[in-house]
């Protein structure tokens, strides 16, 4: 039983921090969350998140992973190109405009920064191509998240316009993303003996840390959430689908090109995840009004981590 929670702590903890708001009725937890809402709480995580996510990554095997551009471009194709054409294709069910707002800002979002190199070594994969593609993908999505975001938004046909001022928004990202991300790899490579110290606590502090903007954003869209409860099914339905359709697509992709074994499973992996504290903090910058929106993003990511869980199993004993 504790090896079972050492290892689902994560997924119990997005659950625990999406539903203590919705459960607490006295309204203090909900009241500390607004008030650090308001206070720039989620701003101050997500640049500790990708700071500790830079110290982390060893640029060393980011460079080994250079050598396999072939399967670098596909996997950039998965987040970039293939993402937002299937939740465009999404688009034209009939869901509700928080589903559907949910699910584009999901698409226009780029690889996760540790699950899925963690799960890229763990299915026999290359570690360090997940690695490179993970700080491409994260350091192009400042400029290609404003871009794809407006685009996927004009098909979401609710009443609602929503604009987006694309240079705000690329400037946000580079501030709480990229900066954070570029000087953390500076203290690694500058301050290695220091740097030691703290790396095997990373991955649990950043975890935490998304754990803590969740129950932020929960307590900021409690109202919306607590009214589409009844559309959680329908939600983990989605996401689930929308996952499949990218873990397929980029099968097939590795297989039409002959990425074999050792080199598919970065290209898999990487190209289906999303990650969470980005979407998070544009869902509470840009559609605050939409809580069933970050019931998406949340149940998106709990989703794919338990689906590519069993994944990782299949491509290290498939051949």
């Amino acid at each position: 039983m504790s090896q079972w929670l050492k290892k689902n702590w994560f997924l119990l903890g997005l659950i625990g921090a999406g539903a203590l708001p919705l459960m607490d009725i006295s309204g203090i937890t909900v009241d500390a969350g607004r008030w650090a809402k308001a206070n720039h709480g989620p701003d101050i995580i997500i640049v500790l998140i990708f700071f500790l996510s830079g110290l982390a990554l060893n640029t060393r095997q980011i460079r080994a992973g250079f050598a396999d551009y072939q399967g670098t471009l596909l996997a950039l194709l998965v987040i970039f190109l293939l993402s937002p054409i299937v939740a465009i294709v999404f688009s034209f069910l009939p869901l509700q405009a928080g589903v559907l707002i949910g699910l584009l800002l999901v698409a226009a979002m780029p690889t996760t920064l540790s699950s899925g190199v963690v799960m890229s070594g763990s299915a026999g994969g290359n570690m360090a191509h997940a690695l490179l593609i993970t700080i491409i993908a994260n350091s192009l999505a400042v400029i290609t998240i404003p871009f794809s975001l407006e685009l996927l938004l004009s098909f979401a046909g609710h009443e609602q316009e929503v604009v987006i001022d694309q240079l705000p928004i690329m400037l946000k990202i580079a501030k709480l993303v990229l900066l954070p991300l570029l000087f953390g790899i500076f203290i690694r490579n500058n301050f290695g003996k220091w740097v030691q110290q703290v790396l095997p606590y990373t991955s649990i502090l950043n975890q935490t840390g998304i754990l803590t903007v969740v129950w932020m954003a929960s307590c900021q869209g409690r109202e919306a959430i607590v009214g589409s409860l009844g559309s959680v099914p329908l939600v983990i339905a989605l996401t689930f689908t929308f996952h499949l359709v990218l873990v397929l697509l980029a099968l097939l992709l590795t297989g039409c090109t002959g990425i074999g074994k050792g080199r598919r499973e970065s290209v898999i992996l990487m190209g289906g995840q999303k990650t969470l504290p980005l979407s998070i903090i544009l869902q509470v910058s840009l559609f605050p009004e939409y809580g069933l929106a970050l019931v998406v993003c949340v149940l998106h990511h709990i989703t794919h981590l338990a689906m590519d869980g069993f994944l990782v199993q299949y491509l290290k004993e498939k051949q």
